[in-house]
């Protein structure tokens, strides 16, 4: 695959320490896209391996508006269904430009191991000297090793050996998968991916592709979302007032994904004032938002905001998705900071009313009144779009000037490869299961 693509697929078995490496080829992204329909074809072809296929979407690092997205595909150890976990942020680019557009992990390793992916090679280490670390002590510890503070960490945490709501963890921050595939990639005796990228992409018809999406980046950026930002005006235009009021307190800035015009993650400053610009010295000072459900499930419980951060933070060393462990203390009558907190280290499933492929950290509800939205055919339809494509999740819902149409027509300006709509269509209806 010569554009849009780093060229290889890596296939590493954990149980015998091998990586084999093979081309990806023009056939297979014409025929899948890529992201979550190619991920899902490795799963299928490498399915008696148990495998969690890492992928980049088509669009991923490029100039693509709200390119951003890596994907994850694995059997969730909650619903028992194959599921497609976000990768947002930096990640999901930092693995297009590492030289794998996918990685097929099968069987077990008999060892704390981790993967070192970088520059066009991945290598299988030891990790024992990571066992039992924090997520945060972990990232630290990896980049420290390496000498690269740049390095994305795709990991789990404490939480992963036990329980079936630990989630996959972006550096310091839960991904959003909901499915539970950190525990899933905890019994592979695997603790992490590091992740370095120092590639380039190739674009068949350079002038053109920049062309058009730089007229894209202008059209969205007129978009109904245009002057707004953060959690808080998410919540807003979700009609959730009251949650926005009960967040405004300690809201220190706001942080976009990899090329996505809205920037839909909050820091939560929790000592010191969130008022104040300067970038604190001192470490620990906050938490950072990537979705309102666990948020708006501690507000439902009467918690402080302070209080709720600082749950929110031990999620996130822990390895435990805040917003299922909220929901299943919720359901078993914890409502008290201190029992919620207490009860975390040992927390586990089930969790009702979790289904379908895609994660339900991206909002279901119509936000800023965007046509279709809150209609859950069209949500699951665009999350499929986003997550074969490698878009934001929560921006295509933002952004209807991402078309279908448009994707498609991108597809074959960066490929050079034959895309339809008729194609297009049978790999959302794979990937929808």
């Amino acid at each position: 695959m010569e554009f849009l693509a780093s060229d290889q697929i890596a296939i590493v078995d954990l149980a015998s320490g091998e990586v084999e490496t093979e081309e990806f080829s023009d056939e297979l992204c014409q025929e899948k896209i890529g992201g979550a329909g190619i991920n899902l074809a490795l799963y299928n072809q490498h399915a008696d391996g148990d495998p969690i296929v890492l992928g980049a979407g088509l669009f991923t690092g490029s100039m693509v508006p709200g390119s951003c997205l890596g994907v994850v595909t694995a059997k969730s150890p909650l619903t028992g269904q194959v599921a497609h976990a976000p990768l947002t942020q930096y990640l999901g680019m930092e693995l297009k430009y590492s030289g794998f557009d996918y990685i097929v992990i099968k069987n077990a390793a008999a060892a704390p191991t981790m993967l070192w992916v970088h520059d066009g090679i991945l290598d299988v280490e030891e990790a024992g000297g990571l066992a039992g670390l924090d997520v945060w002590a972990a990232v630290d510890q990896v980049r420290a090793d390496k000498g690269d503070d740049l390095i994305q960490v795709l990991g789990t945490g404490p939480a992963a050996a036990s329980s079936d709501l630990a989630c996959l963890m972006n550096n310091y921050w839960p991904s959003g998968d909901r499915f539970g595939l950190g525990h899933a990639l905890a019994a592979k005796n695997l603790k992490l991916v590091a992740i370095r990228g120092l590639g380039l992409l190739e674009i068949a018809d350079d002038e053109e592709f920049v062309d058009q999406c730089v007229a894209l980046q202008g059209e969205v950026k007129g978009g109904v979302w245009a002057g707004k930002k953060g959690l808080l005006d998410l919540a807003k235009g979700m009609g959730q007032d009251a949650l926005a009021d009960w967040l405004a307190p300690l809201v220190h800035r706001h942080r976009a994904n990899f090329n996505t015009p809205f920037a839909a993650n909050s820091f939560l400053f929790l000592q010191g004032d969130p008022s104040a610009l300067p970038e604190p010295e001192e470490a620990e000072m906050g938490v950072l938002l990537t979705d309102l459900g666990a948020a708006a499930l501690f507000q439902q419980m009467g918690l402080e905001l302070g209080d709720a951060g600082a749950i929110l933070k031990q999620c996130a060393k822990l390895g435990l998705d805040a917003g299922l462990a909220a929901k299943v203390c919720l359901d078993g009558g914890k409502t008290d900071a201190a029992a919620i907190s207490g009860a975390l280290e040992g927390l586990s499933g089930p969790v009702e009313g979790l289904s379908g492929p895609f994660s339900p950290a991206t909002p279901k509800t119509a936000v800023f009144g965007v046509d279709q939205a809150g209609d859950d055919a069209w949500w699951t339809r665009r999350q499929a779009v986003a997550h074969i494509f490698g878009l934001d999740p929560l921006f295509v819902l933002l952004a209807p000037e991402l078309s279908e149409a448009k994707l498609v027509e991108l597809a074959g300006i960066g490929t050079e490869l034959e895309f339809s709509q008729e194609g297009l269509d049978a790999v959302i209806a794979e990937v929808c299961g």
